[in-house]
């Protein structure tokens, strides 16, 4: 896989061209935003951290 960043300074331009790259999601292509890429790693870092069960955090919660 290949990424490449590209950063806008126009509103317009990015509408743009995120409206071209759409055609080509059929293709295999995928937009990703730079926030939801820090998202998933800092996500992905806590996949081996301990959890607890919902309903106990529930009780903890104030």
């Amino acid at each position: 896989m290949q990424s490449l960043t590209i950063n806008f300074q126009d509103d317009q331009l990015f509408t743009k061209v995120l409206w071209l790259l759409e055609h080509f999601k059929k293709d295999g292509l995928e937009v990703v935003s730079k926030d939801d890429i820090e998202d998933l790693k800092a996500l992905s870092k806590t996949r081996n951290e301990e959890s607890i069960p919902f309903e106990e955090y529930l009780k903890n919660a104030h």
